[in-house]
């Protein structure tokens, strides 16, 4: 078998996996990364790019200083005894520092958004500036390595063609004022940057994962750092010291790998192993659920497991609400159209059972805790009108009237379900028409006074993040009232799962006895998430999966494995 030797193996390509890899060449380390896929990124660079880092320079700079403490007694709050609070003060105290860091020694930069933490309600919470959007990139600085980049998710297009900023997505999700003129905008740079439409369909310009991925790929190529693609670990190599490599197969030929620092498995999540799914997750699941690169198969968490480690949080994922469209091969995470007005999530029996604009990760935790055998929850019924369907956005389904309803790409017309009555669309999707009449009156009354007794959707500002401004009092609420009535299936999906491998607090496995495997750490979804089964706001996983991956290089770099 051929050898090839390193200071540090990164295993994945993801956000965490490349600032651990800049971050250990920058302090002088050989650094490989090795990737599965055909492409780097992973789910990074499919998603938004956000991060969630309390008390940032920027956020100082822009005149909203974070209370460090508060920001801890938050997530404490959220996350109880799932994490230690050594970990959670850990990432607390060092976010900020991470983001620091490679804002003044790479090419990735960020800037603080006013969007709200997902709960409100709970003590230290913050309506703003924890949140960090990437800043933009022309995708030609890559060169051939745009081309070698996962895309955005399907999701994040607008025609298939071009992606947003944080701020560009309220606008335009929402239909806010500006909106129209923004996309008009957005259209014409597009249409009329000519030399880069005979090169390809997708936008020069990149936002959110592909911004970040691509920021972090000019990084490592500055320090000089090779990613081999189409190279799986197949396992790992220990001694009696610990990890001392890992076997690669690359272009059909196995390769030993060894690491003289450590090997940073940052290979994803088990999202799309049906078995694992099945062993583990709440019933009932679907590796189609998951909106997450195909390619995370829980490899890093299999071999963790063989080299002795020991895992947590192993039934937990980051969950939303999504639906499936026929030749797509992941779930559409509703982010956003469940706070829109004039729509309600309801289950089975044809009732309302959550605040539909809560957080994606509450929303899709609701669908598992409310599913039971009278009132199934897989799926449940996403329920609009078409006053909803006449001025907000729903997947590919642009918004228009009725009559163009012909004209709604065909996979999305395969799963809607329309009708002139209430009780003709009951009929559609198979519920009880009086249940369904009588929930929907009730919805009706309160929400034409900006009212929702049964779940308080709208009390909170995440509830009115996404919400209509247009619409008073209460932007997310309004009467399902306009004909005709439409319906889609949406199911318990989620962006990735959370469970993995122990980790401590510079992100070293922890073996079954509690004491460290010389030489293996693990960050991002290969790891039991450092937020627990919590999402305390918007980039709460690619903030911890970075900065445990900047701490891991940092220990592994200084000859503490």
């Amino acid at each position: 078998m051929a050898v090839h030797e390193v200071d540090i193996l990164v295993i994945g390509s993801g956000a965490g996996a490349l600032t651990a890899a800049f971050t250990a060449a920058d302090a002088g380390a050989d650094v490989l990364v090795v990737e599965k896929s055909a492409r780097y990124g992973g789910t990074s660079a499919t998603s938004g790019g956000g991060i969630w880092i309390p008390n940032s320079d920027d956020a100082r700079a822009k005149g909203h200083a974070d209370d460090p403490e508060e920001a801890l007694g938050y997530i404490k709050t959220l996350i109880g005894d799932d994490v230690p609070e050594t970990k959670l003060a850990t990432y607390v105290d060092n976010a900020h520092r991470m983001l620091s860091y490679l804002e003044e020694r790479s090419q990735v930069h960020y800037t603080a958004y006013a969007y709200s933490d997902y709960h409100m309600d709970v003590a230290g919470a913050r309506d703003g500036w924890r949140t960090h959007d990437p800043i933009p990139l022309m995708a030609d600085k890559l060169g051939p390595d745009f081309e070698r980049m996962e895309p955005p998710h399907t999701l994040t297009l607008t025609f298939g063609r071009f992606t947003w900023t944080m701020e560009e997505a309220k606008l335009l999700l929402t239909m806010s004022p500006g909106a129209k003129p923004l996309l008009f905008k957005l259209m014409l740079k597009y249409m009329f940057d000519l030399p880069w439409r005979f090169k390809t369909k997708r936008s020069r310009r990149l936002t959110g994962g592909n911004a970040l991925i691509g920021r972090l790929k000019l990084s490592i190529d500055e320090k000089g750092v090779p990613l081999w693609l189409n190279a799986p670990m197949v396992e790992l190599v220990q001694d009696k010291s610990g990890i001392t490599g890992a076997i690669v197969e690359r272009d059909g030929q196995r390769i030993e790998v060894r690491a003289r620092r450590g090997v940073i498995i940052a290979s994803g999540g088990f999202d799309h192993d049906a078995a694992l799914r099945a062993k583990y997750l709440p019933q009932p699941t679907s590796a189609d659920w998951s909106a997450g690169v195909p390619s995370n198969t829980g490899d890093g968490l299999k071999t963790g497991l063989a080299a002795g480690a020991a895992t947590a949080l192993m039934d937990s994922a980051w969950w939303g609400p999504g639906f499936l469209l026929e030749g797509e091969d992941r779930a559409r995470i509703m982010f956003v159209e469940r706070a829109l007005p004039s729509s309600i999530i309801i289950n089975q029996a044809g009732r309302r059972y959550m605040n539909e604009a809560a957080s994606y990760h509450v929303a899709g935790g609701e669908m598992h805790r409310c599913n039971t055998p009278e009132a199934p929850t897989a799926p449940s019924w996403f329920v609009f009108d078409a006053r909803y369907r006449g001025k907000y956005m729903l997947g590919p389904m642009m918004a228009g009237k009725p009559s163009a309803d012909g004209r709604i790409p065909e996979a999305m017309r395969k799963i809607l379900k329309k009708a002139g009555t209430i009780a003709g669309l009951a009929k559609e999707i198979g519920v009880d028409a009086a249940i369904l009449s009588k929930e929907i009156a009730r919805f009706n009354a309160h929400a034409a006074k900006g009212e929702d007794p049964d779940f308080g959707r709208g009390a909170s500002a995440y509830d009115r993040h996404y919400g209509d401004a247009s619409v008073t009092p209460n932007p997310t609420l309004a009467p399902i009232a306009e004909v005709p009535f439409y319906a889609i299936p949406i199911y318990p999906c989620d962006l990735g799962t959370n469970g993995g491998l122990l980790t401590d607090d510079n992100g070293r496995v922890l073996g079954e006895d509690g004491r460290p495997l010389g030489g293996l750490y693990a960050i991002g979804n290969a790891s039991a998430a450092a937020m627990g089964r919590t999402y305390p706001g918007a980039g709460a996983t690619l903030g911890p999966a970075m900065t445990f991956g900047w701490l891991a290089a940092r220990h592994a770099t200084r000859g503490n494995a």
